[in-house]
């Protein structure tokens, strides 16, 4: 199974490469998959270092939003958190 989570494009580099923020961690990543142009600010998908797909704000937005309330309740259970008391 595959995860690819969105990127934001914040460094556009001379090599066909991009500085991308995902959920707050940077990192260099390859643009040579892609069909489309991108810009700064544009949101991509990302596989094993490879930007593969250019995303609608928007529907970034709202896939970033289902991860962290993912990750939220994840992190609860492993601390044994239980809102019913």
């Amino acid at each position: 199974m595959c995860l690819a989570i969105p990127s934001k494009i914040v460094q556009l580099k001379d090599n066909n490469t991009a500085v991308v923020d995902t959920m707050g961690v940077r990192r260099q990543v390859s643009l040579d998959l892609l069909q489309e142009e991108v810009s700064v600010g544009d949101y991509v998908l990302i596989h094993v270092g490879f930007a593969i797909r250019k995303l609608d704000e928007e529907e970034a937005i709202k896939t970033l939003k289902l991860f962290e309330e993912i990750f939220e309740e994840e992190l609860l259970e492993e601390v044994g958190y239980d809102d019913s008391k």
